[in-house]
Formats: C-alpha cells, sequence, structure tokens
C-alpha cells in the first residue's frame, strides 16, 4: 500500500458549514499564534537596546537576531513533543493547548523588566519566554495543518489547506500593523514614546488574542480521520518510534525537508523578514516607513497564497514548489541590488561611485561578532578600520595585505591607515580611534554616502514591487507545502512525521537565516554577502527535488 493510501471516509464535495468553522478556527488562532511569534522580529532593534545594553552596536542586533532564533532553535522539540500528543491523544486538543502556551508566553514578554532595571536576568526571562514560544509553534503548524487536510474534500486540500499557510504571513501583517498604529504619532504614540515603553502594547495586546482564540477552537471536534483510527484502535502507540526509527518513514522525512522544505524556509525568511532587516539596519530606512512598505507588499502578495495552493490542486505541489526555488536562487542578487537603488538611492550612487576598501593583514582581521560584549575591536588596526565601517553600515571590498600591514581604507580615490595600537596606548588609544571613526564618518559624508535613508528620496512604488516579487516567491513555495506534507505521510503517524522536517527546516534553516546572514555581512564587509545562504540552499532543494521528492496531490489522506 502506497503512502496516504487506504480505507476512504465519505467524501465530502461541497464546503459545509462545519468545514468552515473549521478553516476558520484553525486558520484565525494561527494567525494570533504568529502574530506572537513575529513581534520579537519587527522589534528586534528596540529589544536589543532595552534587554542587550552593553555590547558594541553590530553585536548586540546580531545578538537580538539570535535570541530571536532561540524560539526557532527549539521549534523541532516542540515538533516532537506536540506532535507525539496529537498523534496519540488527538489533533483538537493538542493545538488547544500550543494556543494557550503561545498566548501566555507572549503576553508576559509584555510584563518583562529590561535589562536597565533587571540585569542580566531580563534577557535570560526573555530567551526562557522565546523558547516557550517556540516548543508551541513546533506544535501548532503540524497540528492545524493536519487538522484542516482531513476535513478537506478530495481535489480541494490544496486550497483549504492554503488557508493555514497564509497565517504566517498574515500574522506578520497584523504585527506590522499594530505596530505601526502604536508608534504612529498620528495614530499612536510616537517614535520616542514608543522605544522607551510602548513596545509592550502589541506583546500585552495577545492576551485579548488568545481569550478569541480559544473561544474558538473549543468549539471544534476531532477531526474524521483522527476520530476513525480511535474508533477501529489503530491509532500509533509510539509515533516517534514509527516515525524516525523505520526506514520507510524516515526515508520520505529526509526526502520531504531536503527536497521541498530548505528551499521553502529560505526563501520564506528571506522574503519577509531578512528583507525588512535589510531595508532597515543595511539600507537605513526609519522602522516605520519601511514596516509600511512591507506591509503593503504583504497585502497584495498575500492572496497569492490561495491562488498557488488552488493551483496545486489542478497541477500538482511540486512543480509550483521547485518553481519557485529556481526563481529566488536566480533572482536574489539582482533583487536586493534593485532594492537598495529604489530605497536608498544616494547610498546606491555612492556604492557605485566611491566603493571603499579595506586593505589590511588577513590574520589581524576579525568578524566583529563578539557575543560576550568584551571585545573593544581596538588591538589591531584591521579591526578597528573594521569596527567603524560596521557601525557606520557601510558596504566595503577586503583586499589582503603582507603580515604586519598597517590597515588602510579607501574611500573612492582618497585613503588614509588607522592607527597602530602597537604604538598607542591607554587613554592615547582611544582618543585615536575616535579621531579615525570621525575621519572616516566625514570622508564618507563628502563623497555622498548618507547617515540615513531620505524620505523623500525612496521609490516607494518600486520597494513595494520588489518586496511585493520576494513575498509572492514565498506563496509559491509555502501555499501547496502543507497539503504535500499532509499527503506524504501516512494518518497514524503524520503529525509527528511533517512537524518535526518542517520545523528543522523553519526553525533552523530559515529561523536562523536572519542572524547567519547579518553575521556573515559583518565577516565579510559585503551588504550582500549574507544572500550567498538562501541562494545556495535553494539551488540544491531544486536539484535535489527534481530527483527524489514524489507527487502527492492526486493521493488519499486516509490511510
Amino acid at each position: 500500500m502506497a503512502i496516504g493510501e487506504g480505507a476512504a471516509v465519505p467524501q465530502r464535495h461541497v464546503a459545509m458549514r462545519s468545514e468552515k468553522l473549521v478553516i476558520t478556527a484553525s486558520s484565525l488562532g494561527t494567525v494570533f499564534e504568529w502574530y506572537d511569534f513575529y513581534l520579537y522580529g519587527l522589534l528586534t532593534t528596540i529589544i536589543a537596546s532595552q534587554f542587550l545594553t552593553g555590547l558594541n552596536q553590530t553585536t548586540s542586533f546580531i545578538m537580538a537576531l539570535l535570541v530571536f532564533a532561540a524560539g526557532f532553535i527549539v521549534r523541532p522539540f516542540g515538533a516532537l513533543v506536540f506532535g507525539r500528543i496529537g498523534d496519540m491523544v488527538g489533533r483538537r486538543y493538542t493545538f488547544i493547548l500550543t494556543l494557550l502556551v503561545m498566548g501566555l508566553s507572549t503576553f508576559l514578554v509584555g510584563c518583562l523588566p529590561t535589562y536597565q532595571t533587571a540585569g542580566v536576568t531580563a534577557p535570560i526571562l526573555l530567551v526562557v519566554l522565546r523558547m516557550f514560544q517556540g516548543l508551541a509553534l513546533g506544535g501548532e503548524y503540524g497540528g492545524a495543518a493536519t487538522y484542516v487536510a482531513e476535513h478537506a474534500p478530495e481535489g480541494k486540500r490544496g486550497f483549504y489547506t492554503s488557508w493555514i499557510q497564509i497565517t504566517a504571513t498574515a500574522g506578520l501583517a497584523m504585527a506590522l500593523l499594530i505596530v505601526i498604529t502604536v508608534r504612529s504619532p498620528i495614530t499612536g504614540l510616537g517614535e520616542e514614546a514608543f522605544k522607551a515603553w510602548g513596545w509592550r502594547i502589541p506583546y500585552l495586546l495577545s492576551g485579548l488574542f488568545l481569550v478569541v482564540g480559544l473561544w474558538l477552537r473549543l468549539k471544534l471536534h476531532e477531526s474524521p480521520v483522527f476520530q476513525k483510527m480511535k474508533d477501529e484502535g489503530t491509532a500509533s502507540k509510539a509515533p516517534l518510534t514509527e516515525a524516525f526509527g523505520q526506514w520507510a518513514n524516515l526515508k520520505i522525512v529526509l526526502i520531504a525537508f531536503f527536497g521541498a522544505i530548505a528551499g521553502q524556509a529560505v526563501i520564506w525568511y528571506t522574503g519577509q523578514l531578512y528583507a525588512l532587516f535589510f531595508l532597515e539596519k543595511m539600507l537605513k530606512v526609519d522602522g516605520l516607513t519601511a514596516n509600511m512598505l512591507a506591509i503593503t507588499a504583504l497585502m497584495l502578495a498575500t492572496p497569492f497564497f490561495l491562488f498557488f495552493g488552488w493551483l496545486s490542486d489542478k497541477i500538482g505541489r511540486k512543480p509550483i514548489i521547485l518553481t519557485g526555488c529556481a526563481l529566488a536562487a536566480v533572482t536574489m542578487f539582482p533583487v536586493f541590488h534593485a532594492l537598495t537603488g529604489a530605497a536608498n538611492p544616494a547610498l546606491a550612487r555612492a556604492l557605485a561611485s566611491a566603493p571603499v576598501t579595506v586593505t589590511a593583514d588577513p590574520a589581524e582581521c576579525s568578524s566583529q561578532f563578539d557575543p560576550v560584549g568584551q571585545n573593544k575591536f581596538d588591538t589591531t588596526s584591521c579591526d578597528i578600520v573594521k569596527n567603524a565601517l560596521a557601525k557606520a553600515a557601510v558596504n566595503y571590498e577586503n583586499v589582503a595585505a603582507a603580515p604586519g600591514t598597517i590597515a588602510a581604507v579607501t574611500i573612492g580615490g582618497t585613503g588614509f591607515t588607522a592607527p597602530d595600537p602597537r604604538q598607542v596606548t591607554g587613554e592615547a588609544r582611544k582618543q585615536a580611534v575616535k579621531a579615525f571613526a570621525g575621519q572616516l564618518t566625514g570622508e564618507l559624508a563628502k563623497v555622498g554616502y548618507p547617515a540615513k535613508a531620505d524620505p523623500t528620496a525612496i521609490n516607494k512604488p518600486m520597494v513595494v514591487a520588489l518586496l511585493f516579487y520576494l513575498v509572492l516567491l514565498v506563496t509559491m513555495v509555502y501555499g501547496p507545502i502543507a497539503a504535500m506534507l499532509v499527503e506524504l505521510f501516512p494518518s497514524r503517524i503524520r503529525y509527528t512525521s511533517m512537524s518535526l522536517p518542517y520545523h528543522i527546516g523553519n526553525g533552523w534553516l530559515g529561523g536562523l537565516l536572519p542572524a547567519i546572514g547579518f553575521a556573515m555581512v559583518a565577516a565579510n564587509g559585503n551588504i550582500y554577502f549574507g544572500l550567498w545562504y538562501p541562494v545556495v540552499v535553494a539551488a540544491a532543494t531544486v536539484v535535489l527535488g527534481l530527483l527524489l521528492l514524489p507527487e502527492t496531490f492526486r493521493r488519499k489522506v486516509d490511510g
């Protein structure tokens, strides 16, 4: 018997009232969970200032991204814990529990003391709550996707589950809308008050969303497929062992991961989060403007989740997912270059007319990433140069010099050397480093490097169009994938089998992408260097998917 085949439950051809409730309650509850989870991503810079003081600017931002990633790191463990419960106890009970854990954890983030009032306790508590969020999300997605798919009529499974796929982007858009509303000087507190304390409001609102989500989900009944297994006594007694201890199923897990999920994960997080961070951090667009441009693109592209889910019911899941991966691998670099020109044209002109080059002994250059906050980056001339450029978020190229060479920076046609830490120490070194940073800033300004993106110069329609394209790629790879994962695995271990590879891909490959990408930029100096990560993964997924991934859209899900 092939995977996914078996005795069928009665087929329904028209969505009944109960099925509409299933989609609404499952999708809306999942929207709230994604809203909770991605609030942190939108407020990374503010979170860094509130909870990670005492670190240098580059390290603080990367550490904030790593705290963000802590929630992703534990997602596979949540998939194991809640997937096992879902396959043994039931789908409905499990994703009611995940919603409760997520909602409470997010609400408590809004109540946390900051580093200024609680010291190191504050970031520790933040990490703990992020991990609880990750555990909850690890159990949520598989439950919601499985629950909806097991209610869907044959031939419409891609469309039905695309409502679950839309929830991640809808949750992000919902978080963006609320953040924009609260931080706007017109509708809310204004930027200064928002940074000081108003950032707590979106977190505290999750308490209200938790109540609404629980009220909806308590109205649901168990899925007909699981209820059938329960009545017949065929539900798995050891889903983890069956899912990952038997090669026949483990092989499908690995194929799903390398042939679809890996590419989908890096495209999702590049298109919807890394692009937003890139606008703020590298292109120096103010947070409110970046958020507004991003939400416009999200709202325009979101219906395409449903379109590609529907299309996958007609032509299959595999061609849509792999086409999205191929397009991403080919176009990611050109799109981000175009984004620079549209969002900060002054920066684009400066990069073209006055490129920055660092000539130094590679042995004296560190990565500019200091997780414990103890490195002052002033013990080598190379570090002095690169630390100043990293603080200014300036793109530069590296040129290797002979051992012992004092590092020099060239801006356009002007070159000057850094202080030699071997010649100056103590207070004299501090003053020399400060004077060098001032000289660097002055030279950058002379040749047109802007301190911030000029709001009046931003080509907003073009930025939205480019962000729309990135999100469109997300809809191609993400819209059909829930249906594919459900169809790949037998019903008795479906929740467990699909959840783990999904959350390893999206929790580790995808969730760590912003932190890894910006660490790559900090180490290399090129603002586009971090894109190699998603491009390589997406290209590998195309190759492996073409060779190994089966088509599933005609399979049944009740076996």
